[in-house]
């Protein structure tokens, strides 16, 4: 029932109660909405009556476990949701909420907390966290001496600052009076291992602090996870769909093979939203596989044990392993068991252990770096596979029970061997009707404006197309015209102009305002997304001071950061801002969420 229509029905609470009733909910999210559900729910069955008569209330209020996590690619929110399934089983009240939906000036009255939080980039906080993380160092920060906290930190040790903004809260959480409960929770790629001992840990050292409280603990069946009528398919439990089509979008003399890739997603059910990424399980490349056996000396049909599954040793690095991605902590087991004095002193050195881990695979290591190992020591060694995610070009409102994606296979050249990207040659090679498990990763900071009337810029270079080719089949589908402007660049017109005749379609209807293209190599000096930027700089400002939302797709390291420097020269030239004040003004942009990124 819709609170506007309580007025005009047979309410059971009076005039003044149901304007309380609104003036609540209309400060909640999506999350707590169905908590406080829940909740109404669970004392209701307790014996409260909530329809009139004598009501008997609880002689105390539950104790609520605030469960806030941020989280970049959907890792952090998994750890965060499994941890609130599992306090609800224990019968504790939970909220569990994003960092970007959670209200900071709450903070204080908050007296358990438990935070999952990911990093981003170089040490960066994630999107959804970032407010908090600011305002947690701000001197606006408020003295927590009441709160009992602990933080689980995701990262990935090919970084330097390795789970930084996990850090950064439980230093700031501890510096402003809080008391710890647990100590962080380091966890590097293959986490779910740590993050379920520490989930155990937190729970025990929740209890006591219940019991102190003297609260009562409500069940709430579920009430508070978010997703619970989502997809049933997760990271954990993907969908096995039919690939469609795997076609190259590149041209013949391109030096890039990108390709659009079509899967069925059948009778599944799952739904996904614009601006969400397709997450991808893939299997290792038979050459590559048998490339490593044959260089180890080791026998693929032996038997051996991952997990609880028992298979060939061939089965395992082919299903199980990460094969095409290095980690320091590889690199230095096997200087170790090399004695490589080479090896032995990049693996001393973290920049040159990030270089190496970049630059090279697991092949290269065995080839370059000889050891003996046994089938169990390399299986150590190596991290669990972990599924890719890619930006979703396509719109179920256009596609139906399809989703599509953009992929670039990435290939090098190691001294004269190619080396591939695991899930973009499993996805590149990949037969038709070949199964592909999937899921879906809500990305709730990547979306349309809610006024589909609202102008949008779209930045995205290469394959960061991906999201706004969906962008467009969305505004098509609800008849949107016009308000849309596209900066896309590539190497060359001819070859690499993804997406092409959909583009001029789009441009001819009417639903694409403006395109402006940057072919980097088809001229002596090379142009990218930024200096068209600077070039319609004008413009621009005016599309943002008439309210347009600004989005980026692509390459987090150069071409993101070269994007917002151009947006801050703009706004310095065009909107007469210092550069102080254009910083702030897109910092603005971006709480306001005009200003949103899918960097990778």
């Amino acid at each position: 029932m819709l609170l506007k229509e309580l007025s005009s029905l047979a309410s059971p609470l009076s005039e003044g109660q149901v304007d309380k009733l609104k003036q609540l909910t209309a400060e909640l999210s999506a999350v707590q909405l169905a908590w406080v559900s829940g909740y109404l729910s669970a004392t209701a069955e307790q014996g409260t009556n909530l329809v009139g008569g004598d009501a008997t209330v609880q002689s105390a209020p539950a104790q609520t476990i605030t469960i806030l996590y941020g989280s970049q690619t959907g890792n952090g929110r998994g750890v965060a949701s499994d941890l609130a399934a599992k306090a609800q089983a224990q019968g504790y009240a939970v909220n569990l909420t994003s960092m970007g939906d959670y209200k900071v000036r709450q903070l204080k009255q908050e007296t358990i907390l438990l935070a999952v939080v990911s990093t981003h980039g170089e040490g960066e906080a994630p999107d959804d966290a970032i407010e908090l993380h600011k305002f947690l160092a701000s001197k606006r920060a408020p003295k927590l001496d009441n709160l009992n906290y602990s933080v689980l930190a995701l990262g990935d040790t090919s970084y330097e600052f390795f789970c930084q903004t996990g850090k950064d809260f439980d230093e700031r959480l501890a510096a402003l009076g809080a008391k710890s409960m647990q100590p962080i929770a380091l966890c590097d790629v293959d986490y779910e291992s740590a993050a379920e001992q520490w989930q155990e840990s937190v729970l025990e050292a929740v209890k006591p602090l219940i019991e102190t409280s003297g609260a009562s603990v409500v069940s709430l069946s579920g009430a508070g996870l978010p997703g619970a009528d989502a997809n049933a398919f997760t990271k954990q439990k993907p969908y096995t769909a039919e690939l469609l089509v795997s076609q190259k979008l590149t041209g013949r003399d391109s030096d890039r093979d990108v390709r659009h890739v079509e899967i069925d997603l059948g009778e599944s059910g799952m739904t996904y939203q614009a601006g969400d990424a397709l997450g991808v399980w893939f299997t290792n490349a038979d050459s590559l596989v048998e490339e490593l056996l044959t260089k180890l000396s080791l026998n693929g049909d032996e038997a051996v044990t991952v997990g609880k599954d028992a298979l060939s040793l061939k089965q395992a690095l082919i299903e199980k392993k990460e094969l095409t991605q290095l980690y320091p902590g590889l690199v230095k087991d096997w200087a170790t068991l090399s004695g490589n004095s080479e090896l032995l002193t990049i693996a001393e050195d973290k920049e040159l252990t990030r270089q190496f881990v970049l630059n090279n695979q697991l092949a290269d290591l065995v080839s370059n770096y000889s050891a003996e190992v046994t089938a169990l020591q390399l299986l150590s060694m190596l991290r669990p596979i972990t599924p890719r995610l890619y930006s979703i070009a396509s719109s179920q409102s256009e596609v139906e029970s399809e989703v599509h994606l953009t992929v670039a296979l990435v290939e090098d050249d190691r001294d004269g061997t190619a080396r591939f990207g695991g899930a973009s040659q499993f996805l590149a090679q990949a037969d038709e009707g070949a199964e592909v498990k999937v899921y879906v990763e809500p990305n709730n900071h990547f979306r349309l404006p809610q006024n589909p009337e609202t102008p949008v810029i779209m930045v995205g270079p290469g394959t960061g197309i991906a999201p706004f080719r969906a962008f467009m089949q969305e505004r098509a589908a609800q008849g949107i015209e016009g308000n849309s402007w596209l900066i896309f660049g590539n190497p060359h017109f001819e070859q690499d102009f993804l997406y092409q005749t959909e583009w001029q379609q789009y441009l001819k209807d009417g639903s694409l305002s403006r395109i402006d293209l940057a072919f980097s190599r088809d001229q002596e000096h090379k142009v990218y997304v930024q200096h068209r930027i600077a070039e319609q700089g004008e413009a621009l400002w005016n599309w943002l001071e008439s309210g347009a939302h600004f989005y980026i797709c692509g390459d987090a390291e150069r071409m993101a950061k070269d994007v917002h420097q151009a947006l801050l020269d703009v706004a310095v030239k065009f909107g007469g801002k210092s550069v102080e004040e254009a910083e702030a003004y897109f910092e603005n942009l971006r709480s306001e969420k005009r200003y949103q990124k899918d960097v990778y």
